[in-house]
């Protein structure tokens, strides 16, 4: 069945980096609930990885993963073509990390916890 919201029935693809499983299987849920195509991802190097990742609009990623950081993951992605909108996630925000990612080109900062609504507005932007 295909979802009106979106031309020709695709849906917007996003990719997640979360190595807390929980926090990742939630986030999945509810980012496919509201229409997003999404490839979920425990670490860095898996999500680097991953062929289909530079045709993906949207990156939600966790600041402190063991492999990488998110700046640094959102850098290394950008130097193999990826150019979509990136938002951080992290228990650990302060205005050195907001300024760091915000010139490394992320949209958003959101400290967890954050409420849906404030992801689902990040990416609608």
């Amino acid at each position: 069945m295909t979802d009106s919201r979106y031309a020709n029935g695709a849906r917007p693809s996003l990719l997640l980096v979360e190595d807390d499983s929980a926090v990742r299987r939630g986030l999945q849920l509810l980012l496919q609930g509201q229409g997003f195509d999404v490839r979920a991802f425990a670490s860095s190097r898996t999500a680097l990885a991953d062929a289909a990742k530079v045709g993906a609009q949207y990156l939600v990623i966790d600041y402190l993963l063991a492999d990488m950081d998110g700046v640094a993951l959102l850098g290394a992605l950008r130097a193999q073509g990826w150019n979509g909108v990136a938002v951080l996630i992290t228990a650990f925000s302060s205005p050195t990390l907001r300024e760091t990612a915000s010139v490394a080109g992320f949209a958003t900062v959101l400290d967890k916890p954050f409420r849906d609504d404030d992801l689902l507005r990040a990416l609608r932007r």
